[in-house]
């Protein structure tokens, strides 16, 4: 347990330490580059001004803890998620490449993404199946308490691994926001895969580090956004981990942010569409909602930081019992 909590620290500090370095290097490559972001006509007003800022930062996140994740990953379940985590930062990548680059607004097309990530959860499904008894789930605020899964364990973990990529992906919509609340949810797990003794705190550390580096220059006004890149290899990362350590029920919890966003584009579709026009919000991610609303940027991702924040400590009263 010592030395797990000394590894995942310096895991920590080494991931920080690789993305402070690369941002202010890669950064300025991006923007001679011209890989900017593209504001959308009907969007938010005040996010013209972002326009142009350098997207795909969610490379040096990935090379960060790819970089670290190399020197500390110790088993089968480490090598599973970083596959994960970089098979859906790719797929991310390919968006941005061909939204801005190749200049197609919209990047790939829907069922090309969804192929796509079908492809790498169906690989991820099939080593997790084969490896270990991971149908058998944990209950949230019931002792520890499992059930099992059977035959349902497949589609649910597609429902786990497309609903979390996605989710991540709507949050990525503010200035640090996505960065802040995946921090957070990454060390609600960190701290579960310190108590389980779980040998992937280190490299869930990494994301950790990396994410913290990152926020310095993501966080308003942000020098750099992490773009599809970025947010789609974060949301396979908190995928995989809480279906390795058989908690995916938790992320419904901890990342009660991803819940929301993902709900709120849901229900203003729906809704659109059956009373021909109409919106329940004002716009739809909620968080553009907030705004819409009167609530300054910066306002809205501190209360969406303090909502996870409160959702990770009931995270913690959820799982007591499951590992001691």
């Amino acid at each position: 347990m010592d030395a797990l909590f000394t590894t995942t620290i310096y895991s920590i500090l080494i991931a920080f330490t690789i993305n402070v370095i690369l941002c202010p290097i890669v950064i300025p490559r991006l923007i001679k580059l011209k890989f900017g972001q593209n504001v959308r006509d009907d969007g938010m007003e005040t996010h013209f001004v972002k326009q142009g800022t350098p997207t795909m930062g969610g490379i040096m996140i990935i090379f960060s803890f790819l970089l670290t994740s190399l020197v500390f990953m110790k088993n089968k379940e480490c090598i599973l998620i970083v596959f994960v985590t970089l098979g859906f930062g790719f797929i991310g990548f390919l968006d941005d490449y061909i939204k801005i680059v190749k200049k197609r607004s919209l990047g790939l097309r829907a069922y090309q993404k969804l192929i796509l990530q079908i492809l790498v959860t169906s690989v991820f499904l099939y080593f997790i199946y084969r490896e270990g008894d991971y149908g058998s789930i944990y209950i949230p605020f019931f002792d520890g308490a499992t059930f099992e899964l059977d035959f349902l364990f497949i589609p649910f973990v597609f429902i786990v691994m497309l609903g979390t990529v996605n989710g991540v992906n709507l949050t990525d919509g503010l200035d640090g926001l996505a960065s802040g609340v995946t921090m957070l949810v990454t060390t609600f797990f960190i701290f579960i895969s310190l108590s389980s003794g779980s040998e992937i705190s280190p490299i869930s550390g990494a994301v950790v580090g990396s994410l913290l580096g990152f926020l310095l220059f993501n966080s308003y006004p942000a020098k750099v956004f992490m773009g599809d890149t970025g947010s789609l290899a974060l949301g396979g990362f908190i995928a995989a981990t809480a279906i390795i350590l058989r908690m995916p029920l938790f992320i419904v919890i901890v990342g009660f942010i991803y819940l929301c966003e993902t709900l709120s584009v849901m229900i203003q579709v729906s809704y659109f569409k059956i009373s021909k026009g109409k919106r329940i919000f004002k716009m739809a991610p909620i968080h553009h909602h907030f705004e819409k609303s009167g609530f300054s940027e910066t306002k809205v991702v501190t209360l969406f930081y303090v909502i996870t924040a409160l959702m990770c400590l009931l995270g913690f009263l959820a799982s007591k019992g499951m590992f001691i």
